[in-house]
């Protein structure tokens, strides 16, 4: 069972569950992790740094 790199909790994710592209959740830090794989379960961390910033410019820009 994988663990959560800022926590340590372990995520108590059952791979017939999910699929590749899901985005779980760590239950105790809410960090996000992107289903890479299923067999053999592999996550990737969520990067959402940057998202809003382009967010606000786009909305930003319509206002004008």
């Amino acid at each position: 069972m994988p663990a959560c790199p800022e926590c340590e909790n372990a995520l108590d994710i059952d791979a017939d569950d999910v699929e590749e592209g899901d985005v779980v959740s760590c239950e105790e830090c809410g960090t996000e992790f992107e289903v890479v794989a299923t067999e053999p379960l592999q996550l990737s961390q969520v990067e959402d740094e940057g998202y809003d910033d382009e967010d606000d410019e786009v909305r930003d820009e319509e206002e004008e």
